[in-house]
């Protein structure tokens, strides 16, 4: 069994998400995937997984995601107006920010129609997506989730998620063949300029016009996240959610040990599972129509 660990922003939510993703990608991946927290006095968090392949579990994941093929699915039945080439008429309507653009120039992702839908009707804007290579899929699917649980979908607006995750695959694809074994020191340190496009994660990313004094995408001006916390965190949250307690107040655990992915998808929420934890918060912003993910602060126990 192969074991390996990388730095983790503890108080970034988005990095603690994608630790999360790496683990059930990991698991698709390699099988029985355990992963927990260290934070040692003094020292640097970091995040570790053990699976069942002499393989290094975050290359082997890395690597699926530098060769993946994007799809997006949709219950049987379902008209592509995507595909058809259909757009609305634009007389009369008022043009978008950056942040709430999709990105028209951009390919349509081959659709891939599922009879199990997870909610209620298809958004075309926000269909579920599949990643594939070499035999092997990983669905995401959290923003479609018809189920009592929070979807957690923060984008919004005209954004496409298949765009979304494609500029992400790509920009991941450019980093490992940038940063070769290197990006297996700091994962989720090699951050690029994402322009408007992203899931919202990285709280590298976040900003309002007030808080930044003006609006950068109205400037063209790039805020640097990592592409690899975006894609990785839509990931970990296919099976498990923060804790939204109020409005746009989220509540997230770490834990202190190594743990089944049965055990660490609730630990993600904060519920106490009886091993060592700690918990933090988060103040979801806005920015137009879109949610942002903020730095956290951690609760006191």
């Amino acid at each position: 069994m192969a074991k390996a660990s990388i730095p983790v922003d503890l108080f970034n939510p988005g990095q603690v998400f994608a630790c999360l993703g790496f683990a059930e990608a990991a698991d698709v991946l390699l099988g029985n995937a355990v992963g927990g927290f260290a934070w040692p006095r003094g020292g640097e968090p970091r995040f570790a997984i053990q699976a069942n392949a002499s393989e290094h579990p975050f290359g082997a994941v890395l690597e699926f995601l530098s060769k993946a093929h994007l799809r997006r699915l949709a219950p049987t039945g379902y008209v592509d107006p995507l595909a058809a080439g259909k757009k609305k008429s634009k007389k009369n309507v008022k043009k978008p920010r950056k942040e709430e653009q999709m990105d028209e120039e951009s390919g349509v992702s081959p659709l891939h129609l599922i009879e199990a839908f997870p909610a209620n009707e298809a958004d075309r804007l926000a269909l579920p997506l599949r990643l594939e290579h070499d035999g092997r899929h990983i669905d995401i699917t959290h923003w479609c989730d018809g189920s009592s649980r929070n979807s957690f979908k923060l984008f919004a607006g005209q954004q496409r998620s298949d765009v979304i995750a494609q500029q992400m695959l790509e920009a991941i694809q450019t980093l490992c063949s940038k940063h070769n074994g290197k990006i297996l020191d700091d994962p989720f340190g090699l951050t690029v300029p994402l322009g408007g496009s992203s899931f919202k994660f990285d709280s590298r990313k976040s900003w309002t016009g007030i808080d930044a004094g003006y609006s950068p995408d109205e400037q063209s001006h790039d805020v640097r996240a990592s592409p690899i916390v975006e894609m990785l965190a839509a990931v970990g949250l296919e099976h498990a959610r923060p804790d939204e307690f109020e409005t746009r107040q989220v509540r997230y655990g770490i834990w202190g040990i190594p743990l089944p992915l049965l055990l660490a998808r609730p630990a993600l929420s904060g519920a106490f599972i009886g091993v060592p934890m700690r918990v933090f918060r988060f103040t979801l912003d806005l920015a137009g129509k879109n949610k942002i993910v903020t730095f956290a602060q951690e609760e006191a126990t």
